[in-house]
Formats: C-alpha cells, structure tokens, sequence
C-alpha cells in the first residue's frame, strides 16, 4: 500500500469497499467485523493500539485515542461508519463491491457514505504515526457499527456503555458536510451544523374482518389507507431554523439575489441555484413524513382485521411534539401509532474557534471560498454523541464538479465518488487535525 496519504486514502476506501458490510436493519446482514479487523490491523501497522467492542457478535467497532500537542484543549472525535447499505447488483453499471476506479471516480457501494471518509481518516492518522507530527487537540478515532439502522448497535451502544472512550470532547467531525457547491460561478462549501430529527413510526388500524363479498363498514384496509394518504400529501409548513436561514442568506448574497423567508416559492427559487445540492436543501425548510411500507392481509377475498404502514417523519429540531400531534389529527380515529425509531434534531451555532478552523482548513486548499453552514435531512452517529454534551459537525471535505449530483449519490445507484475529490480531503482533515 502507498505511503502518500492522499493515495493511501483511495487505497483504504476501495478495500472498504470490497467488504460487504452490508446493513439490512434486521439484524440478517453480515456486520462489521471483517472492516473493523482491517481498520484495526491498518492502525496496529503504524503503532498504534486500537480497541474494538461490538454490542453484539460481528456487530464491531473500532476506537481510538490519540494524544494532541495541547490535552488542555477539549477533545475532538472523528468519526465515520463501517456499514453500507445494501446494494442491488443488476441495477448497477459497475459492480458495487468491486472498488473500481473508472473515469476518475471510485464506484462502489459506500463511496461516498461513507468508506470515502474512513479511508481519509486513516490514511491522515496513519500519517501522523509514520511521520511524527501530532494533532493540536487529542483525537478520538471512532468507526462505528450500525450508522444506516439509526446506531442502536453502534453508536448509541458505544456512549451508552463506554461512555469514558469520550472523555474531555467537546467537538466532533463526521458526514455529511464540508463538501462544495457551485452556486452563481463561485464555490462555496457547506458545513453541517444542524440534522433534523429521525422518527419512524408504526401505524396500526384495526377492523372487523370477514368475506370480502360483503359489505364492510369497518374495514381496516379503508381507514389505514385513509391515514396514510392524508399524512403522505400533507402540506407542512415553512420552518426557517437559525442553520437554514444563515444558509439561504448566504446563498442570497452571492447570487446577488434576495428572498421572502415567508414565501415558499420565492425560498424554492433560491435553493434552485444550488443546482443538484438543492436537493438536500429543499428537504430542511420544513418537516416532512413519507409513506414506506403498507401490510394487511392474506387473500384477496378475506377482508383483514388489522392493517399496518410504516412512516419516515424527519422533523425541524424543537417541532417534534408538534409533528407528533399533526400526524394523529390527520391519521384520524381508530389508528394507533407505535414507534420503530427515534432520535433527536439536532443544531450547533456556526461560530467560534473550532468552526473557525474548519473554515481556515477548507480555504487552505481552496482561497477565496465561500464557506456556509447548512443543515442534514438525514442522520448522524453525531446524534449519539450529543447526548454527551459533544457539539456534532458535518466535515468530510470534498471538491466536487459542479454538475455532479452529490446528493443522489446517498444511497444511491452507481454511487461514486471523484479520486481527486478524496485527495482534496485529505489535504485538508490534515490541515484541521494540525490547526484546529
């Protein structure tokens, strides 16, 4: 394996890659174990002594601490994921599990959520290690388990049952940020500082069953489907938070433009300069719930006794309770609501000395950039972490060209990722680790 550390990068990213980490979120996947004993023996390599714990067998994951030049600073944990989600072969022009370069790009399930980023973490300690410099700030290394079926088995296990690996950390990197936008012919990078909050529910309508000849006015299959078409196309409202707004603002300024923050129309026209990126964006500006999964029934002429659907709500921080109570008004009567998982919104202000640094780091590699703050549709392990009062950011820097569809590469078919974008990475995680 390579030495240089932006080589090396893609090198650890691809391997990652070929290991099928796949997480079903039932439990039937192979788990993380073969990744974090390679993680683990690339760190061993270069001295160091990492730890791996698993929640459950092959459920793994890897820590470590490494010891900063000023232990007077809080601690800094950087942390990606092992797992991927799975992948459908057929649908895809290049193998997903083979790590290909084709065309500039690494093609592979996990390419850009997130093996892209565990391979620059490793290959920038990895660096440290062989060539003697230290970070500024102590730095825990964290890959966890179980990111992509919301962190039960990994994160949350982790801060729940050692809670002492974080020790002294005040801050935190991860996905999905520090990535760039073309917005008006400038770049601009974007800095996560804010996720909405996860809720996935179970609803449950219950019904008198019989023969599907007769007459049935208290069919379950009607009311569930009932419920879920009013909650699926209902309207929520515009909720601007503090991240949302500072990025629209920001976005006004360089596109020269402005903006109603009161007119959905008049924000949806902004975001559209984002180009593809608007896709992330225009999730943020208000909660929203989908639809994702119907079961009643057995035979097409059996009327049910119950129904059942499931929904992904993801809320604007501090709305939960209120998202809550539209959802049962809108169900209606007779649905109950039973939940699969849920975790907190979260949003950390986009100042001081840490954020300071992330900014420095990114216009090291790349002078005159805009850098804004913006907020996550998705999740995060920062989520778990907050609950240890350690401030979550989103920092896996990237340059990206301007026409890709970065947000359509999560999860996505042919997800892939740019070879010279990780380069620009580590470069720059190695610029924050020294400075910041």
């Amino acid at each position: 394996m390579t030495s240089v550390p932006e080589h090396e990068a893609v090198d650890i990213a691809q391997r990652l890659i070929r290991l099928d980490t796949s997480n079903f979120g039932d439990g039937t996947g192979p788990g993380e174990r073969t990744a974090a004993e390679y993680v683990a023996e690339l760190l061993s390599d270069v001295g160091y002594e990492p730890t791996i714990v698993e929640s459950e067998p092959r459920r793994s994951t890897v820590l470590l601490r490494i010891p900063g030049r000023e232990p007077g600073l809080g601690a800094l944990v950087v942390h990606g994921h092992t797992d991927v989600v799975p992948a459908h072969a057929p649908d895809w022009r290049i193998d997903p599990f083979a790590g290909a370069i084709e065309e500039g790009m690494l093609w592979g399930r996990g390419a850009v959520d997130m093996k892209d980023m565990d391979g620059m973490m490793l290959a920038v300690v990895r660096d440290m290690a062989r060539n003697g410099w230290q970070p500024r700030r102590d730095i825990i290394l964290a890959l966890f388990a179980d990111e992509e079926a919301g962190g039960r088995k990994g994160s949350h296990w982790v801060v729940d049952n050692h809670p002492e690996i974080f020790e002294g950390a005040t801050d935190a990197i991860s996905e999905v940020g520090g990535y760039s936008v073309t917005i008006d012919g400038r770049r601009a990078y974007l800095v996560q500082t804010a996720e909405k909050g996860l809720h996935w529910i179970r609803l449950l309508a219950r019904g008198t069953a019989g023969h599907g000849s007769l007459v049935n006015e208290d069919n379950a299959v009607t009311r569930l489907a009932g419920a879920v078409h009013r909650i699926g196309t209902y309207a929520w409202p515009v909720h601007l938070t503090h991240t949302v707004r500072a990025l629209l603002d920001g976005v006004a300024d360089l596109t020269g433009t402005t903006y109603d923050p009161e007119d959905q129309e008049s924000i949806f026209r902004l975001i559209d300069s984002l180009g593809p990126t608007g896709a992330f964006v225009r999730a943020t500006v208000m909660t929203g719930v989908n639809p994702t999964r119907l079961d009643a029934g057995y035979k097409a002429n059996v009327v049910p006794g119950a129904a059942s659907a499931a929904l992904d709500m993801r809320c604007i921080p501090g709305t939960e309770e209120d998202a809550i109570a539209t959802l049962k008004r809108l169900a209606g009567p007779g649905v109950e609501f039973e939940d699969i998982n849920r975790d907190i919104g979260l949003e950390v202000p986009f100042d001081g000395e840490f954020v300071d640094a992330m900014v420095a780091a990114l216009q090291a590699e790349d002078p005159g950039a805009a850098v804004l703050p913006y907020m996550l549709s998705a999740g995060t392990d920062n989520k778990a972490l907050s609950r240890l009062g350690i401030r979550g950011y989103g920092f896996t820097p990237l340059l990206l060209p301007p026409e890709m569809d970065f947000a359509g590469m999560f999860h996505g078919v042919d997800e892939r990722v740019p070879v010279d974008a990780i380069h620009f990475g580590v470069r720059t995680l190695t610029h924050l680790l020294r400075h910041g």
